[in-house]
C-alpha cells in the first residue's frame, strides 16, 4: 500500500489529493492525515506552500501506487513512493494540469481511470511548453480495451 501524508496549515501549507480513491485514512491530528492507496491505483497529489512574501512552492504529481517488491521513485510525503506519471512544478504548469484533469472529468471519465499514457503525455508536452492533446472518449475506450486484453 502507498501512503500519502496530507497537511493543511492555513495560508502556509496545503497538501491535498486532487483525484484518486483511497482505501484507508488515518487522522494524525487536526492538521495532518495519512491516506492509503491500493497497488495500481492512480492519484494526483498537489503540494502548495507560502511564506510572508507569497507562494514558494506549487507542485503536482500524478502517481501510480506500487505493489510490494515493485520498483518505484521516491516523492516527498509519499511512502514508499510510486511510479511517476506526471511531475510538474510552478503555478502556471500546475494550473494547466488541473485544467487537463477538469477536461477529463468533463467527459464523464474518472481521471484515476484514464490511461496512464495520457498523464505522461501531459507531463511531456507541458515540460516542453506545448499544449497537450485532449483526452477523448475514443482514447479511453482504446485504453480500456488494451487493459482488458492484458496489454
Amino acid at each position: 500500500m502507498t501512503r500519502v501524508e496530507l497537511t493543511w496549515i492555513e495560508k502556509r501549507i496545503e497538501h491535498w489529493i486532487r483525484f484518486g480513491h483511497d482505501i484507508e485514512e488515518t487522522i494524525l491530528d487536526r492538521r495532518r492525515r495519512v491516506l492509503g492507496f491500493a497497488p495500481n491505483s492512480v492519484f494526483a497529489f498537489v503540494r502548495w506552500a507560502a511564506n510572508d512574501y507569497g507562494t514558494v512552492l506549487s507542485r503536482i504529481d500524478i502517481l501510480r501506487a506500487v505493489a510490494a517488491g515493485e520498483a518505484y521513485q521516491t516523492v516527498p510525503f509519499v511512502a514508499p513512493g510510486g511510479e511517476i506519471l506526471l511531475r510538474l512544478s510552478g503555478w502556471p504548469r500546475v494550473e494547466r494540469v488541473l485544467q487537463a484533469i477538469d477536461a477529463v472529468e468533463a467527459l464523464g471519465i474518472d481521471p484515476a481511470a484514464a490511461a496512464p499514457e495520457h498523464w505522461r503525455h501531459v507531463h511531456n508536452r507541458l515540460s516542453a511548453g506545448e499544449p497537450p492533446r485532449p483526452y477523448t472518449r475514443e482514447r479511453h475506450r482504446a485504453w480500456l480495451a488494451r487493459r482488458s486484453a492484458g496489454l
